[in-house]
Formats: structure tokens, C-alpha cells, sequence
């Protein structure tokens, strides 16, 4: 019996083609980042994209999203992305933020529209207790 991967309810269901397509889009996201592509960067944002960062106020739509990156991260921002997990159109991505002069570890929780693009991300920072 032929199986179409679209209505499959395996291993190749469209949420786990949504999940794989977001991740790509994830991992982009710090690609162009740290080559100061906002443009590129804005490409894989959902339309209604938001953005949480510690100690700043929410940034709601890619315009807003891409400001408060581009403030956060400064020009010589570094990702190291350790690991990714993936999930039922959720991805976190584990890493730390190189900046001249500092290494701060950081989590980001990312959630995938149904078009993959990125909707949404929740960074935490590690810090001393």
C-alpha cells in the first residue's frame, strides 16, 4: 500500500515537514544574524513574528523583531549553536552569544507557524544563582 507523505499519520506527517523546514529556518536565523543580514533574517520570519528578549519588552511583527536583534546583539555578535531539538513545530536551539570580550550561554525556544516560518522566540540566559 502507497503512502502519501501528506496524509500519513507516520514518521512523514506535514507537522514533522513543518518542524524540519522551521528548523532549517532556525538555524538560518543565526547564519544571517551574525552576518548583519536583517533582510535575509526577515525572510524566514512569519508575519506576526514575536520576539522575547530578557529585560526588554516584547517585539511584535519583523520590523520590531529585527530592531530589537539588531540592539541585543550589536554588530559583532557571534552564535555558537551547540545543539537543536525539534519537536511537534517547536525548536530549541542551546548556544552561546559571542561578543568581544564575553561568552554568555543561552537557550531560545522558537515556535514554527505552519507555513515554517520562525512565529516566535523566548531567549533565556545562564546565569549565576
Amino acid at each position: 500500500m502507497h503512502t502519501d507523505a501528506w496524509t500519513s499519520t507516520g514518521p512523514n506527517t506535514v507537522s514533522d515537514l513543518v518542524t524540519a523546514a522551521g528548523t532549517d529556518h532556525v538555524r538560518l536565523v543565526y547564519d544571517y544574524l551574525d552576518a548583519g543580514d536583517l533582510d535575509a533574517c526577515g525572510s524566514l520570519l512569519h508575519d506576526h513574528v514575536e520576539l522575547e528578549l530578557p529585560g526588554a519588552p516584547t517585539a511584535r511583527g519583523r520590523t520590531a523583531v529585527l530592531r530589537a536583534h539588531r540592539d541585543h546583539t550589536g554588530p559583532r555578535t557571534r552564535h555558537e549553536i551547540d545543539r537543536v531539538v525539534a519537536h511537534d513545530r517547536s525548536v530549541v536551539a542551546a548556544g552561546r552569544r559571542i561578543t568581544p570580550g564575553a561568552c554568555l550561554r543561552f537557550v531560545d525556544l522558537f515556535h514554527i507557524a505552519e507555513d515554517g516560518m520562525v512565529k516566535s522566540c523566548t531567549r533565556y540566559y545562564h546565569t549565576e544563582p
